[in-house]
């Protein structure tokens, strides 16, 4: 991690850091920063394990997608109910389950941020799903790779 990146404590300093090193043409930086963001929102959430954390860090990425789309601050307002009723592993099998809902995943492709999309997780996690869920993860990452 870039040593400036890694100085960056809170969500706010990254989205200040991203901001400034856009306006200087350092895309790649600005990048980083919005990662940063991401990885410590779960932090701050309390995530206590890894794959916690990485279901976590793939609900912030997809709020800072829509929070781009929308051009102010917005939460996944029906994903964060389900994360409290069910845990983290039921929400994140739920989301690659359905059939036709592929534009999250596209959103975060456009925003850099496709390795925090809940197939890429269930991928680098397959033992902690079902295997539907695995297989689905699979076909639809192949699937959008190809267009």
């Amino acid at each position: 991690m870039n040593e400036l990146i890694a100085k960056l404590k809170t969500p706010e300093e990254c989205a200040v850091f991203e901001k400034n090193v856009l306006e200087r043409g350092r895309p790649d930086l600005a990048l980083a920063a919005r990662k940063r963001a991401v990885e410590l929102r779960a932090i701050q959430h309390g995530a206590v394990t890894d794959i916690e954390r990485e279901c976590l860090e793939a609900v912030f990425a997809y709020e800072q997608v829509l929070s781009a789309k929308n051009g102010k601050k917005t939460r996944a307002s029906r994903t964060w109910p389900m994360i409290e009723r069910h845990g983290i592993i039921g929400p994140a099998e739920r989301a690659v389950d359905r059939s036709d809902d592929t534009a999250g995943y596209t959103a975060l492709v456009e925003m850099g941020l496709q390795d925090y999309a809940f197939e890429a997780v269930i991928l680098r996690h397959p033992q902690s799903f079902s295997t539907e869920a695995v297989t689905r993860s699979q076909e639809r990452i192949a699937a959008l790779k190809k267009d």
